[in-house]
């Protein structure tokens, strides 16, 4: 089950202050409404399984989740941008009472060094992948192969080959990417204004927001 995540935090540094700060998944927070996605790491989706030893499934990407809020619990957050996506989102490298969040991630096998554009991490990610820790405990599917086979069977299934579902609820305008933990049980209704996406960028531009734990 994953750990409550809305936590009450000071931003001693950087270009604003915060007092909120909402962990997204494994490689994604908010700090005081700013979205961050972390530099130079990959953290396993939501919805995403891993294999242990023994070949058996476990739920990794609940554990990163839960593992990025285990470093900030109680601790002061601080995120510096590098750079902004085309989603909106800064990428940026930030610490947990000045602790290097993404090294930690690597270094407990809860995310991948993202190899494809930063070599930073490489040497904790292979210190874990040595030690089998988190990810590295058996045959697991990095991340992005993840998202890119789900997105290829969604796009096959969608009614016009655009898979992004943008669903209407209570909690608002919210847009599910096939790797999204709720994906397979949204269901779209045009008639109430819900709609498909062929991007994320088009979904952000148009209201709708990524998921988030509650």
């Amino acid at each position: 089950m994953i750990k409550q995540a809305l936590l009450a935090l000071t931003l001693l540094m950087g270009p604003a202050f915060a007092n909120v700060v909402l962990i997204v998944d494994g490689d994604t927070l908010d700090v005081d409404g700013t979205r961050y996605r972390i530099n130079g790491i990959d953290a396993p989706e939501a919805a995403q399984k891993c294999k242990t030893e023994r070949g058996k499934d476990w739920a990794c990407g609940d554990a990163a989740t839960n593992a990025l809020y285990d470093l900030t619990n109680g601790a002061t957050v601080h995120c510096k941008t590098l750079a902004t996506d085309s989603y909106g989102r800064d990428i940026a490298r930030c610490y947990a009472g000045g602790r290097d969040i993404a090294a930690a991630m690597v270094r407990q096998g809860m995310a991948w060094a993202f190899l494809k554009f930063s070599d930073e991490y490489e040497y904790l990610q292979i210190e874990a992948q040595t030690k089998k820790r988190g990810i590295w405990r058996g045959d697991s599917q990095p991340a992005w192969i993840y998202r890119e086979t789900r997105w290829a069977d969604a796009e096959q299934k969608s009614p016009n080959g655009c898979p992004i579902k943008g669903n209407i609820s209570a909690n608002g305008k919210i847009y599910h990417p096939p790797w999204s933990k709720w994906y397979s049980r949204t269901k779209i209704n045009t008639s109430k204004g819900e709609r498909w996406f062929c991007d994320e960028e088009e979904a952000v531009k148009a209201g709708w927001r990524a998921p988030r734990w509650k």
